[in-house]
């Protein structure tokens, strides 16, 4: 999960260049977590993303970056009302 989760669904990743399913469904589900955590956590070098921008950026990435099934769950479930953070 941890080597797979800098993968993308393109290819375009690494640190092995995977392409779509050769991508552990664990690493897959990994990043598509992490880049959330990243957006819409403060960091010293930038404002914390709202949660509509994260899942924005997050489903235009679709296909791109993340699996676009997995990409569409999780828009899904996070942006359905009550599932969103406090």
């Amino acid at each position: 999960m941890v080597r797979d989760h800098h993968e993308r669904w393109n290819g375009q990743g690494y640190p092995a260049g995977k392409v779509g399913c050769e991508i552990s469904l664990a690493g897959r589900v990994f990043a598509l977590c992490d880049v959330y955590d990243a957006l819409t956590s403060k960091r010293p070098y930038k404002a914390a993303w709202t949660v509509e921008a994260a899942l924005a950026e997050i489903e235009g990435q679709a296909g791109r970056h993340f699996d676009p099934v997995l990409t569409g769950v999780f828009v899904e479930l996070l942006g359905s009302k009550g599932a969103r953070p406090n």
